[in-house]
């Protein structure tokens, strides 16, 4: 959906726009086209109005794709803007509208019944303008010639290699962050977000609920900078997010296939509505220093086994097997949605305990503590704040061993020369990631080079097979991935003992 900003200009005949459908609701995702049931239920003067206001979205989401013109172009093809979109240019009118209308169908509709609504919403209920402070900005309608091109960085200072990355890494910067809040009206954050990234070139993933957003984003150093900026002064978040809250690392837009914005019933998927388990019920936050000292305690109590601590990684197998805290107790799941049936399944364990719970960035330690916390069994429940990241960044030498997973095409980022795993075919040391070589299976293989030169590059022996299986026979049908690596796992282990 498009931004409540996102209106027409101050003096157009606002009045023909106006359309009133209390009944209709234009959040229906299934509604993907002007043909659709929408369409179909205005009559003939609703139809009038709906073409007007689908004009004004096409012609408002052309302008969020406006770039300077390049400064040393001399010919008449440069005068005026350019526009770019997809990582592609188009130096006239045309192109960039055929581009839209061909592969932007979806963003104009959804951003078409941003504008029918928020009129109909102003014509069916007039009021007082109110303050943004006290709203959180997402529900004040701004002023009618309020563009959404207007709350994006001003990038028409810089030029546009500087706002694209290459792959080199000390050109480029990927953040990783997320942000627990009341939001009102995601699909319009949505649009924003998704409007945003475009406008500054940069790829990833964000997911936004109401119950907040979680990013990872990747692109060049400025472009991150000014996506930084944008959320700090942003009103949803400018109370809330400071930089500190996002952690960064040497990548940019190439590890990313592209870039992904959506609307989720949760900001990470533990698999229980966020009306269940919320997260402002979570564990007590610890600084990294003060979880370092907690770890430290923890490591050189002298009986492990009559300790009333448990360090508890709450990342999935293959995020824990190549980097970890030391002694930490690191469950076997595959998906952070299993989290919830493992404390179930080991709530002895966690009886009277004091927990320390750690993941990647912190987000997943915000309801994971909250479940662990509402089986009241626990003496306590401590989370890292800002995760292994912010970690390691006061720590690399700490007690965190071996590298952090990412998700992203790096899988992995090195803090430390420690090694903590091990080739799955010889068990030599090893910790470089690769994806499964057999076809439609996407399990991570740990084989090291001299088993990649021997042709052991799937993630086990029966995958191995199966993969010189279709390579001999292409045209055989898709197979259910039922490899040994994940048959000898059970989805929820229990643990016997700390």
């Amino acid at each position: 959906m498009m931004p409540s900003s996102m209106l027409p200009a101050q003096g157009d005949d606002l009045d023909y726009c106006i359309l009133r459908f209390p009944d209709l609701d234009l959040k229906d995702t299934n509604l993907v086209s002007p043909s659709s049931s929408l369409r179909a239920e205005l009559d003939a003067n609703m139809r009038k109005k709906y073409a007007h206001a689908k004009k004004k979205a096409f012609a408002l989401l052309v302008k969020t794709k406006e770039i300077p013109e390049p400064t040393n172009c001399s010919s008449s093809l440069c005068k005026g803007v350019w526009w770019t979109c997809c990582q592609q240019i188009f130096k006239d009118q045309i192109g960039i509208h055929r581009h839209i209308a061909a592969q932007h169908a979806g963003d104009v509709y959804h951003q078409t019944s941003s504008v029918l609504k928020q009129l109909a919403a102003e014509a069916g209920t007039p009021k007082p303008c109110v303050s943004a402070d006290k709203t959180n900005g997402l529900n004040v309608p701004p002023t009618s010639n309020h563009l959404v091109a207007v709350d994006f960085p001003d990038t028409s200072c810089f030029k546009l290699d500087e706002l694209m990355s290459t792959q080199d890494s000390n050109r480029g910067v990927v953040l990783l962050y997320y942000c627990y809040c009341d939001v009102e009206d995601p699909e319009w954050l949505c649009a924003w977000q998704k409007a945003l990234c475009q406008h500054l070139h940069l790829t990833g993933k964000v997911r936004i609920a109401t119950e907040g957003i979680n990013g990872t984003v990747g692109g060049s150093r400025l472009a991150t900078d000014l996506y930084m900026e944008a959320m700090l002064s942003h009103p949803l978040f400018k109370n809330i997010l400071c930089k500190e809250d996002f952690k960064t690392s040497k990548g940019g837009a190439y590890c990313f296939p592209g870039l992904r914005v959506g609307v989720y019933e949760e900001i990470v998927p533990m698999g229980i509505n966020p009306s269940v388990i919320s997260y402002k019920k979570p564990g007590i936050h610890l600084s990294p220093g003060e979880f370092h000292k907690e770890v430290e305690n923890y490591l050189y109590q002298g009986n492990q086994e009559q300790n009333d601590t448990i360090l508890l990684d709450c990342r999935n197998f293959y995020e824990s097997k190549i980097g970890r805290f030391q002694k930490c107790l690191a469950p076997d799941i595959r998906k952070f949605s299993y989290f919830p049936s493992y404390v179930d399944k080991n709530l002895k364990l966690f009886k009277d305990k004091r927990v320390l719970m750690y993941c990647t960035g912190g987000i997943r330690c915000e309801r994971g503590s909250a479940y662990l916390k509402a089986k009241g069994v626990c003496k306590e429940v401590y989370q890292l704040k800002g995760g292994i990241h912010k970690y390691l960044e006061e720590f690399p030498d700490g007690f965190y061993r071996g590298k952090l997973f990412v998700f992203d095409e790096r899988y992995a980022l090195s803090y430390n020369n420690d090694i903590v795993s091990k080739c799955t075919y010889c068990g030599a040391q090893w910790d470089q990631y690769k994806l499964c070589s057999t076809s439609r299976c996407r399990q991570l293989v740990l084989s090291c080079s001299e088993c990649q030169d021997k042709g052991f590059t799937a993630c086990c022996l029966t995958c191995q097979g199966k993969g010189a299986k279709l390579i001999s026979s292409p045209t055989e049908k898709s197979f259910k991935e039922e490899c040994d690596c994940t048959l000898k796992r059970p989805r929820i282990p229990v643990e016997l003992s700390q």
